[in-house]
This record gives structure tokens, C-alpha cells and sequence, in this order.
């Protein structure tokens, strides 16, 4: 029985192998690595890679993704893994739907590309408590992220889990499957550092755990210097060109290059120039480097209670190559897709040898890479940020703008330059979808009787998550206060204060039933005080505290000592025997909301609840108010969300489907204008002050039906619903700007290089959205044009047949191309000038 199973396994890996090294006698495939790069099948492979989260996205969603992401020139698709979402309840397990790694990990397999599988489990990722459930905390003796028993069993038993899920469907590249490298733990070092020994021994147990479980593939840990042999220790970060791993024979891979960053609610967007990424990439590539993943490729969206911080947004777009509806966002997916291509010309070179570093300025140098077999790649770099320079290279001149970088692939033509943009700019507009939400009807929560089977009451305050086990946003503290009628302010005199301390993070403040006044920490400083006058009257006086928790952070360690809701102090001052204390009242207390006891979001829910018809909604804007209405899903395909500018804060559902916290606060930033020279950082270039942070909730079409869609949603402030609407992203106009000398590839290799002649003219491409065409020229210019898409300007130097030219090749079409040549255009409108062509283009449905 022993020598037959030994056999077939022996046949078996032959099979999944299918890679046979005639002549040095052995078979492989596993996945290796040494000093220069990832070894796949004994290949040193240079690897673009993009992050995409899964449950960010439906699974109706993740071909189209990975196929873009393909086309976009990435090798690999790379994903954390969301313990919170997997693990629900100890031992309980959920992989469905968007939580169905084992769909997503196939769908990257069939699409022909690799996998990174960030398994953590902590995740960070501006993710509901950083990914882990909040069941951990309530472990006996648990310390996370240490060198704690009760941790370490619970994270190898995860851990453990989703190896051998992944196991049993053969994922590992070493099984024939997709997956080539797996992460353990997640941006340990700082915390390692500030722990000492404690950390040091868990960061080593981790590794060790991981390794032994034997998956055929590398393990990585990202910003963990001292991470063990033969775990790879990676760089997250705008730039990671200084960074070097901790052992000469291991490669310097990038497990977060940032494409973007995060948004907060009140806080502005954040954009990263496309020029500035790409500068980035080429400046690790030419150091060394021969892995990098995008954070994100695709940013996504928060649905449900699953983002973090506290206060990061429901939209996780992240300024991605991907928008946050899974739209290609140009230029920046574009742009980078060239730079694949032409990295990948100089595949060979990278990978069998080391650069010769030159100078060819102060701030300029050449990186060579020569290989044996005579392959040439060099990389051309001006880190000035005021110039473009002019430079020498191998007998030759060449011309680099400021903070950018050549790439030539033959060490003689350029094929691409970091800073020069060449495809399209695309812009994007939410248009109204033109159908009607119809017929709403609303529900208060009853704030003059708590319903007492679902409350309790204790003298003091509880700490918010320990009440709530993070089942729901709402925790109500309530408690009673006796006013003498002799008090001074009820006779004319200054009302009372009420001063409550809350540790996060927002709070609604009723006295006798009606909204006094909210406050809320921010994402840094989660604390803060309420302080405002309050309307007692004689008597007994009810004073309801809703404290609202809104994502719990992310980022840290000793998550088990982490607080949120109202733990003081809470005091009256101003009475006439001075500060009356509440700390240490009788507080009574309720979990969530009587429409979340009563599962008013769901559509199969038939409740007593008495609905009032809409016509009152209007003047009636209340607080901690239910609102439903019925819809019917819009034509088309484009996708589809909700503006939500007329609401206030709470929360959204369709069909039952959480599309996620809501809060129309308005952007507080610097948003003066943004340049791609110099270092970026997510203040430099902002987007979008004195707006709503979000205004557009992201609706999945595969939630909906044809017709008769439930929207709920629970308003905590008090808005106006009737004025919520459906919205397309739409393309409705693209640009194109580009000089007459702008590297292309299809001059690689010319040997007659320099020849005008011989030359090839670039072209400028624009492309339409599905189902589009261009309907008409908005802007066309050949010459010396001024400006930037949406604003260009002719110069003093103007093709007059530049109009017509564009007209003539792109009107009615879904795509064009136009050469940008003197011949194309008539004549030369300015000899001995460097010209341009900008073009603006309106695209419109297909008649």
C-alpha cells in the first residue's frame, strides 16, 4: 500500500508540475527565490501586482476587475484575508457571497494570473477593527499581537483554516494552482520595536508557524526588518527605493506601493499624479526591485459596518487605476499599463545582472543593465524638481523632464518617460438616472419608552463595545434627573450645562425626548466632550445619551485594552448648588435601535410598525428616523449609485443589502491645486473642500431587481429623503494632450534612430465608454495649446484645420486615432517650435 501511494503521488506531481528540467535531473514547482527576484518554474520573473479585496466588490464584479487588471499589464492579483468576515462566532465559519475566497482565488486562476494571499490576519486596511473579529477580545488572558498563548492558538488556528482551504482546492502554485506567495502578519515592526523581547518572540513564532505549514510558496512579512529566514521581509510606502531586505540573498519586493490614499468623513479626497507613481516604480525598478503591488489596483467599496478608522468613508476608491466602481481611471491606468510594457522590455536585462550606476549631472544618473548575451536596458533619471535637464548618454542626447525617469530598453531609444503622459485623461460624471424613488413612508424610533425586555440597568458607565460586542453602531445610555422648581434658570436665569466626555466616537444628545446637540472625535483623537445648555424643566427629566460608534479603528496593538461610548465624566453645571455629577447615576441601557430589533431593512419582514405616509416627510425633518421607498433599477449597464447630499447620518440598505455608513460632512483641507514634481504625501494634492466628503453611495446592479427595490435607510440628524436620487457614472467627455516628439514604442529599435525621417509619429488615441461615441469636438488644437483637459486654451501657435481633422476622423466613433504630424495637419503652423495636440471630446450615447 506504501510503494503504490508513493508512486502515484510521485505521477502526481510530475502532472501538476509540467515543468521537467531535462538534463539537470530534477522536477520543480514550487516557487523559489533568490537575491534578484521570484523564481516561478526556476524563472526570476519582474512582477507587477494589484491589490483587490474582495469583499469591497461583489463577486458579479471581481472577472471584470481581474481581466482589466490583466489587460492593465498586472501579473498578479493580491488580496488580505478578512478573519471578521470568515469567522463570525468562534468556530462558525462564512464564505459566501463576497466572502468567497475560494471564487475569487479561481476566478484570478482562470484569468490566467498569479496570487498573493495576505493572510495576516491582522489586515489594518482601514478595516472594521483592523480584520479581526471582535469575539478575540473577549478571549480569557488575551493580549493581541504579542507573545500571548491565547492569541497566538486563535491566530494559527485561522490561520491554519485558510492554508488548507486553500490546499483542498490545490491553489498553491506548488499544486498547480494560482497562488505564489502568502503574507504572515502585517506591518509588524513598529509595534516589535515598541514591545521589545515580547515582540520579537511573536514575530519569530509567526513566521515559524507559517512556514510550517508547508505551502510550497515564499512567505513575506511587510515592514519587519528582523523578519526570520527564509521569510522575506518586503517595503510599504509611497517610495521604496531605499529600502533593501535584511539578507543579501533574499529580493526587494514591494507589498504596498500606494496608488492613492484613504478618505475620512470631513476630511478631502486624496489624489496621486499618475507621474509621480510611475516615477516611483521606475526608481525601485531601476534600484533592484522586481516585485511590486499597487495598494490598490482596485479600492472598492465599504459595505455594510466593515470600514474602520473610525470615520473612514463607505467609499474606498483609494484614487486607484480601478475606480471605486470598477471603471478604468484615466490616465492613471493607462499610463501605467505603458510603463509594464516597457519594463517588461528590459525583463531580461533586470534579471541576469547588476546596474552600472552613473552620473550624468547633480541630480541626474544613468542605472545600466548589461547582460551576457549582449541585452542593454537603461534607466534615465533627473530627480530636479524645478527642471527638465538635458543630458549625454552613450554619444547621445537626451531630454528628461523634472522628477522623472527614460526608460530605454536598448539602452539607445526612449520608449517611455515617467512624466510624459500620453493616453487619455477620461471624465466622469454621476448623472441622473431619471427614475423615480417612489412612495416614502417613515417610522420614528419611539424615544419616550425604551421597550424593557431588551434593556438593563446599572449604577455607572459601561464601555460601549463590551455592551454591544459590536452587533450594531447605537448604544443608548439613559438616565433621570429631579429639577427642584425653585432652580434660578427656570425663572429667568441661564439654562444649565451638560458636559459629557466620550471616548468615540459620535454622540446625539436628547433631553425629554427632543435632539439637543451632537458632537464627535475625529479619526486621530476618537475622545471628546459634548458640551452644551440643555432645557430642564421641574420635575423628572430624561436625558438619552445615543453614543454611535462609527468603524472601529485599525491601526495599533493592545486592541484589548481599546475603549469607545460614554465613560465620563457626564455632569450638570449651572444648577444653583453648582455641578451636579452623572458619572455615577443609574444608567440604564440599550443595545441598537427598535427598527434594528425589528429588521425594518429587510423585505421579507412583516412587522406592526405603523408607517406614516410621505406628504409629512418634507416639513417633518426629525432625527432617528426610518425612511423606505420602492424603486425600479435603471436601464443600461452603467453602474449605479445613490446621492445622499439631502441626508444628514445613518445608515443605507436595498433589497436588505447594507451599502454602508452615510454622512454628508463637508471636506475641511488645503485643496490648492497639485503638482506631480517633488515627494508625494496625502496632504500635497487634495480634492474636493468645502463639499461633502461622500455624497455617492455605490449600489451593485446584481443587488437589484427589475422592479420594486427596497431602500431603507435610518437618518440619526434629519434630512430630506425625497430628494435622494439615482445616479449613472457615465464617461462624458475624454482628453488627449500630447507633444510631436513623445516617446513611443514603436521606435524601439530603429537603427536609423534620430533620422526624421525614419521616426515614427506618436498618435493620440481616444476611446468612448461602452455603448458611447464621440458626438462632437469640444476643443481641437495643433500648435502651442495652453492648459488642461476641461480648461485648454488655443496658443499663439494654431493648426486652423485642427478641428476639422479631428472631426473628420473621430465623429460617430467609439474610438479614434489622429497622428500627430505637420502633414496631417496641412502644413507646419510654427517651424522650428516643439508643437502639441490637446484635444477635448464629448462622448454620448450610441443613437
Amino acid at each position: 500500500m506504501e510503494k503504490n501511494n508513493s508512486s502515484v503521488v510521485y505521477k502526481w506531481v510530475l502532472w501538476a508540475c509540467m515543468v521537467v528540467y531535462i538534463g539537470s535531473g530534477y522536477v520543480q514547482c514550487s516557487v523559489t527565490y533568490d537575491r534578484k527576484a521570484i523564481l516561478i518554474n526556476g524563472q526570476r520573473r519582474i512582477l507587477f501586482s494589484g491589490s483587490i479585496h474582495y469583499p469591497r466588490s461583489t463577486p458579479q464584479m471581481w472577472e471584470d476587475l481581474i481581466n482589466k487588471a490583466k489587460e492593465g499589464g498586472v501579473d498578479v492579483i493580491e488580496t488580505y484575508v478578512f478573519w471578521n468576515v470568515h469567522e463570525p462566532s468562534p468556530g462558525n465559519y462564512d464564505f459566501e457571497g463576497r466572502y468567497d475566497l475560494v471564487r475569487f482565488v479561481k476566478t484570478i486562476q482562470k484569468a490566467g494570473l498569479y496570487a498573493h494571499l495576505r493572510i495576516g490576519p491582522y489586515v489594518c486596511a482601514e478595516w472594521n477593527f483592523g480584520g479581526f473579529p471582535v469575539w478575540l477580545k473577549y478571549v480569557p488572558g488575551i493580549s493581541f499581537r504579542t507573545d500571548n498563548e491565547p492569541f497566538k492558538m486563535a491566530m494559527k488556528g485561522f490561520t491554519e483554516k485558510i492554508v488548507n482551504l486553500m490546499k483542498s482546492e490545490k491553489l498553491y502554485e506548488s499544486q498547480g494552482g494560482p497562488i505564489i506567495l502568502s503574507q504572515i502578519e502585517n506591518e509588524y515592526g513598529p509595534m516589535a520595536k515598541s514591545l521589545g523581547a515580547s515582540g520579537h518572540q511573536y514575530s519569530t513564532w509567526a513566521a515559524n508557524m507559517a512556514v510550517a505549514l508547508d505551502t510550497g510558496v515564499p512567505w513575506v512579512m511587510c515592514k519587519e526588518e528582523d523578519a526570520p529566514d527564509p521569510v522575506i521581509n518586503t517595503c510599504n510606502g509611497f517610495y521604496c527605493d531605499a529600502f533593501s531586505p535584511n539578507k543579501p540573498y533574499k529580493p526587494t519586493i514591494w507589498t504596498e506601493a500606494w496608488s492613492g490614499w484613504f478618505t475620512e468623513f470631513g476630511g478631502p479626497n486624496h489624489e496621486r499624479p499618475v507621474q509621480d507613481l510611475a516615477f516611483a516604480v521606475a526608481r525601485f525598478i531601476q534600484k533592484g526591485g522586481s516585485f511590486i503591488n499597487y495598494y490598490m489596483y482596485h479600492g472598492g467599496t465599504n459595505f455594510g459596518r466593515s470600514a474602520g478608522g473610525p470615520f473612514i468613508t463607505t467609499s474606498y476608491d483609494y484614487d486607484a487605476p480601478l475606480d471605486e466602481y470598477g471603471l478604468i481611471r484615466q490616465p492613471k491606468y493607462g499610463h501605467l499599463k505603458e510603463l509594464h510594457r516597457a519594463v517588461k522590455l528590459c525583463e531580461k536585462s533586470l534579471i541576469s545582472t547588476d546596474p552600472t550606476i552613473t552620473s550624468l549631472g547633480n541630480l541626474q544618473q544613468a542605472y545600466v543593465y548589461t547582460s551576457e548575451s549582449g541585452d542593454c536596458a537603461a534607466f534615465l533619471s533627473n530627480y530636479d524638481t524645478k527642471s527638465a535637464v538635458r543630458v549625454m548618454f552613450n554619444n547621445m542626447h537626451y531630454n528628461i523632464p523634472p522628477w522623472s525617469i527614460s526608460i530605454l530598453p536598448d539602452c539607445r531609444n526612449v520608449v517611455f518617460n515617467t512624466a510624459k503622459v500620453g493616453v487619455q485623461t477620461s471624465q466622469m460624471e454621476m448623472v441622473p438616472a431619471n427614475n423615480e424613488i417612489l412612495s416614502w413612508q417613515t417610522y420614528n424610533e419611539d424615544l419616550s419608552s425604551l421597550d424593557d425586555s431588551s434593556t438593563f440597568s446599572t449604577v455607572g458607565l459601561l464601555e460601549q463595545i463590551n455592551v454591544t460586542r459590536d452587533a450594531t453602531d447605537y448604544l443608548w445610555y439613559t438616565t433621570s434627573v429631579d429639577i427642584g422648581s425653585s432652580e434660578s434658570f427656570l425663572h429667568g436665569g441661564e439654562l444649565p450645562t451638560l458636559i459629557v466626555q466620550s471616548t468615540g466616537h459620535a454622540l446625539h444628545v436628547f433631553i425629554n425626548g427632543q435632539l439637543s446637540g451632537s458632537a464627535s472625535g475625529t479619526r486621530q483623537n476618537r475622545r471628546f466632550t459634548f458640551k452644551g445648555k440643555v432645557n430642564l424643566r421641574a420635575g423628572s427629566n430624561k436625558i438619552g445619551l445615543l453614543s454611535v460608534a462609527v468603524g472601529l479603528p485599525n491601526v495599533g496593538g493592545h486592541y484589548e485594552t481599546w475603549n469607545t461610548g460614554v465613560l465620563g465624566p457626564v455632569a450638570l453645571l449651572g444648577l444653583d448648588q453648582g455641578k451636579r455629577d452623572l458619572s455615577w447615576a443609574k444608567w440604564t441601557y440599550q443595545v441598537g435601535l427598535k427598527g434594528e430589533a425589528m429588521n425594518l431593512v429587510s423585505p421579507n419582514t412583516i412587522s406592526s410598525v405603523e408607517w406614516m405616509q410621505g406628504s409629512l416627510i418634507a416639513q417633518k425633518q426629525q432625527p432617528l428616523t426610518w425612511h423606505k421607498a420602492y424603486f425600479n433599477a435603471p436601464d443600461g449597464d452603467e453602474p449605479l449609485a445613490l446621492d445622499m447630499s439631502s441626508m444628514g447620518k445613518g445608515q443605507l440598505w436595498v433589497n436588505g443589502q447594507s451599502l454602508g455608513r452615510y454622512w454628508t460632512a463637508y471636506a475641511a483641507g488645503d485643496c490648492n491645486g497639485c503638482s506631480y514634481v517633488g515627494s508625494f504625501r496625502p496632504p500635497k494634492c487634495q480634492l474636493g473642500c468645502g463639499q461633502p466628503t461622500q455624497k455617492w453611495y455605490h449600489l451593485p446592479r446584481s443587488w437589484l431587481k427589475p422592479t420594486e427595490n427596497l431602500l431603507v435607510l435610518f437618518e440619526e440628524l434629519g434630512g430630506d429623503p425625497t430628494r435622494i436620487g439615482v445616479v449613472k457614472r457615465s464617461m462624458t467627455s475624454v482628453c488627449a494632450d500630447m507633444a510631436e516628439y513623445h516617446p513611443n514604442f514603436k521606435n524601439w529599435q530603429i537603427e536609423s534612430y534620430g533620422k526624421p525621417e525614419e521616426f515614427r509619429k506618436p498618435k493620440v488615441h481616444l476611446h468612448c465608454g461602452p455603448g458611447q461615441s464621440i458626438s462632437s469636438i469640444k476643443f481641437a488644437s495643433f500648435g502651442t495649446p495652453l492648459g488642461t483637459c476641461g480648461s485648454f486654451q488655443k496658443g499663439t501657435c494654431h493648426a486652423p484645420t485642427s478641428y476639422a481633422i479631428l472631426e473628420k476622423k473621430c465623429i460617430g466613433k467609439e474610438r479614434c486615432s489622429v497622428a500627430i504630424s505637420n502633414s496631417n495637419f496641412g502644413h507646419d503652423p510654427c517651424p522650428n517650435v516643439l508643437k502639441r495636440l490637446s484635444v477635448e471630446a464629448i462622448c454620448a450615447p450610441h443613437n
